[in-house]
């Protein structure tokens, strides 16, 4: 994660806390940190090969999810206002592969892509959901990209 990602991530986490004292949550910040290279092998020892952790977990049941699962960029992973095709990158096509499994696993699980739309995405989870709208498709990110 680079340098605007953790200051977006910062300022969420904040927000968490003043707005929703009551829940619990999790920031990933490994992509934060130079690990040395013994480190790094432990950590990927305990890592599944084949899934990434999104960068926000926010461990509330609503509305039907099991909780709520950010990524966190820094930018749009999708090319200019074609939400429905992400930009040609290994990592962001893996990280919306698994975002997708999280929703299929019954979590409301999403990128996002500045502090104010984390923040919408955020209310709109905690509050009543409407209109509904699936997570992670080309709607949801028309209707939060504002």
């Amino acid at each position: 994660m680079k340098h605007i990602e953790y200051e977006i991530q910062k300022q969420v986490c904040k927000y968490l806390e003043l707005q929703y004292p009551g829940i619990l949550f999790a920031s990933d910040t490994i992509g934060n940190v130079k690990l040395t290279a013994i480190q790094g092998a432990r950590n990927k020892a305990i890592q599944k090969t084949d899934f990434r952790t999104p960068d926000l977990l926010i461990f509330h049941p609503k509305n039907g999810y099991a909780g709520l699962l950010i990524e966190l960029k820094k930018e749009s992973p999708f090319y200019k206002c074609q939400y429905c095709c992400l930009k040609k990158d290994a990592r962001i096509e893996a990280q919306s592969r698994d975002l997708t499994r999280l929703n299929i696993e019954g979590y409301f699980a999403c990128f996002s892509f500045s502090f104010n739309m984390t923040k919408a995405i955020i209310d709109y989870y905690m509050g009543e959901c409407k209109p509904q709208i699936e997570p992670h498709t080309e709607y949801f990110y028309e209707f939060f990209d504002r």
